[in-house]
């Protein structure tokens, strides 16, 4: 009998022991990688959506069009109407909010998405209302629209 009490209490003892490195490693994992994210953890309370969806909702002068590629791809060309605020630089979100009224719906692209799903999760963590392009200018181009220089 107490050979099943001990054995009982090595296998929960090891098994809680294993339990509690795992969760240790999750937060250490989720840390390092919000600390690698950007100004703000990460975030998906925002839309992304298609080449025709996102041509619709730019059509809307209440919408502000932030792209957020470097200064050198926003001037090979952008959409037009577009304000550019690099999701790149360390102060992105400080300068976007310098620029983007709040109270108004922001429409955010970039190349190819990547950076403008970033940019995205950020402005919306800090209560923007946003909606990613879905494949960025690429996708844009793709779908035979065009862009300004």
């Amino acid at each position: 009998m107490i050979l099943i009490v001990y054995m009982f209490n090595v296998k929960t003892m090891t098994m809680l022991a294993l339990v509690a490195v795992i969760a240790i490693l999750c937060a250490t994992c989720l840390a390092k990688r919000n600390s690698n994210s950007g100004p703000v953890a990460m975030l998906t309370d925002y839309s992304t959506v298609n080449v025709e969806e996102f041509q619709n909702q730019i059509a809307d002068p209440l919408v502000q069009l932030l792209d957020v590629r470097t200064p050198e791809e926003f001037d090979e060309g952008h959409i037009a109407g577009a304000v550019l605020v690099d999701a790149n630089e360390g102060d992105f979100l400080e300068k976007a909010m310098a620029v983007l009224d709040i109270s108004r719906p922001v429409a955010v692209y970039c190349r190819s998405g990547r950076r403008s799903a970033r940019a995205s999760s950020w402005l919306s963590a800090k209560g923007y209302k946003v909606t990613n392009l879905d494949g960025g200018v690429i996708a844009w181009q793709d779908a035979g629209k065009s862009l300004v220089k």
